[in-house]
C-alpha cells in the first residue's frame, strides 16, 4: 500500500475525542459498509454521499440483461428509492471478502461479496447473493464510489434487490 494514504476519523466513542488513522483499504471497507447501512436504514443523505456526483451504477441478475448504467446522483438515488419503496420487508446487506487493488494515488478497484437478507416478522430469508465491483476514488479525506456494478447470482423472486 502506498505510504501516506490514510484517513483520520472519529473513534467509536466521540466523547473521548480520540481519532484513528485508517489505511486506504480500511477506508474503502468503511465505504462499502456505509453504503449497506445507508440503504438498509433508508438514510438517503448518507447513501448519496457514498457516490461521486458523476458516478455510475449498473446491475445484472443471473447473467441476464444489463440494467443501467444509471448515471449521477439523481438517477442512482431514484433507482434506490424506487427499489426501497417496492420492498415490504427490512433488508440487510452483508458485505464480505473485500479485495482492494490500489491502481494509483487516490484510485482503487474493490470487489466484495454481498448477501442480501430479508427480515419479515420473525422470518429470515436469503434473497440473493452476488458481487460488487467498485471503482473508488479518494475525495478529500474519504473515498467514494465512482462506479459500482452489482452482479447477482440468482433473481430474488418478484424483487429488484439492491
Amino acid at each position: 500500500m502506498p505510504k501516506g494514504i490514510s484517513k483520520t476519523s472519529p473513534s467509536a466513542d466521540p466523547g473521548r475525542g480520540q481519532h484513528v488513522v485508517m489505511s486506504a483499504r480500511e477506508s474503502i471497507s468503511d465505504l462499502v459498509a456505509r453504503y449497506a447501512w445507508a440503504y438498509d436504514t433508508r438514510d438517503w443523505d448518507a447513501l448519496v454521499e457514498c457516490f461521486t456526483p458523476d458516478a455510475t451504477l449498473s446491475l445484472r441478475v443471473a447473467g441476464g440483461d444489463l440494467a443501467g448504467p444509471f448515471r449521477g446522483h439523481t438517477e442512482i438515488m431514484r433507482l434506490m428509492r424506487d427499489s426501497a419503496a417496492a420492498q415490504d420487508d427490512r433488508r440487510r446487506h452483508v458485505c464480505t471478502n473485500l479485495v482492494v487493488d490500489l491502481s494509483g494515488p487516490g484510485t482503487a478497484t474493490a470487489r466484495s461479496y454481498v448477501t442480501l437478507i430479508s427480515v419479515r416478522g420473525v422470518q429470515l430469508e436469503v434473497l440473493a447473493t452476488g458481487t460488487y465491483t467498485d471503482e473508488v476514488v479518494q475525495a478529500g479525506e474519504s473515498w467514494r464510489l465512482r462506479a459500482r456494478h452489482i452482479e447477482l447470482d440468482l433473481p430474488a423472486e418478484g424483487r429488484l434487490p439492491r
